[in-house]
């Protein structure tokens, strides 16, 4: 397994058709891997190729991989990076090893983590019709999706809760009845984006079909590690639906020391 990181110059025009769709960004990542068709779908239960866009600042986009194989984004790099800078020692593009990290995970360590994902649930608006999915669009209910204890045991880790002292909303139901967990957790959502692409284009480049919607949300927050095993699955097989959209890859980073009080 390896884990990579490429910088995109959003002053590039391949850069913005690149991040104008998640349709064409996946394509552009999976090119990353020659060994891979086209037509070649994941196999179940197995590690995948997996990708999220992060912003840390204004000026910067990253895009981070985690996949099977090491990749090859000369491609990106011409498109949307820096190519006259790169070098033989200096690509364009970081790629390490993971699979040294993932030995390493134990149970009961803690980790601030990042995730994207597509929090969904099934409904039935009316008795007899089948269900559809649909998703969260209150944080509230997404942070609910995430925190939802068979998905923390399936993905083997526990949100760790704040110290009784950090939290400023008590526990309660919103007005319809709800469980509401306040800000027990140390757990927060931002980004949220719907975004809606074509998945296919008629001879002369026009979009057919019915447009794909997806809404995605970002969590940060911090998690104990209990069952290493099930945690390395969901490292590098993903987490929920949208996967081959920029969902479901969780990355994990030591939590940094809080600030000492200035006597």
């Amino acid at each position: 397994m390896f884990l990579t990181r490429f910088r995109f110059n959003t002053a590039r025009p391949g850069a913005r058709r690149l991040l104008s769709s998640p349709q064409v960004l996946h394509a552009a990542v999976m090119s990353s891997f020659p060994q891979l068709l086209p037509t070649d779908t994941p196999t179940p239960d197995t590690p995948r190729v997996l990708w999220r866009l992060d912003q840390p600042a204004r000026a910067e986009l990253m895009l981070y991989v985690v996949s099977p194989d090491r990749p090859d984004m000369t491609h990106l790099v011409e498109q949307a990076g820096w190519p006259a800078a790169a070098t033989p020692e200096n690509p364009g593009w970081h790629t390490r090893p993971y699979k040294p990290f993932l030995d390493r995970l134990t149970a009961g360590d803690h980790w601030a983590f990042r995730l994207t994902a597509n929090p969904v649930h099934s409904i039935r608006r009316k008795d007899g019709e089948p269900t559809k999915i649909t998703a969260h669009v209150t944080p509230a209910h997404q942070m609910g999706w995430l925190l939802d204890p068979q998905r923390q045991e399936r993905c083997g880790f526990r949100i760790l809760e704040k110290p009784a002292g950090q939290r400023l909303l008590p526990d309660g139901t919103t007005h319809a009845g709800a469980l509401h967990h306040g800000d027990r957790y140390a757990l927060t959502v931002s980004d949220t984006r719907p975004l809606s692409f074509n998945k296919s284009r008629t001879a002369d480049g026009k979009r057919s079909g019915k447009p794909v919607t997806v809404l995605t949300v970002t969590f940060n927050g911090h998690l104990e590690v209990t069952d290493p095993d099930a945690l390395r699955r969901c490292l590098t097989q993903g987490i929920g639906r949208a996967r081959a959209y920029g969902c479901g890859l969780l990355t994990l980073a030591p939590i940094a020391a809080a600030p000492r009080a200035v006597a």
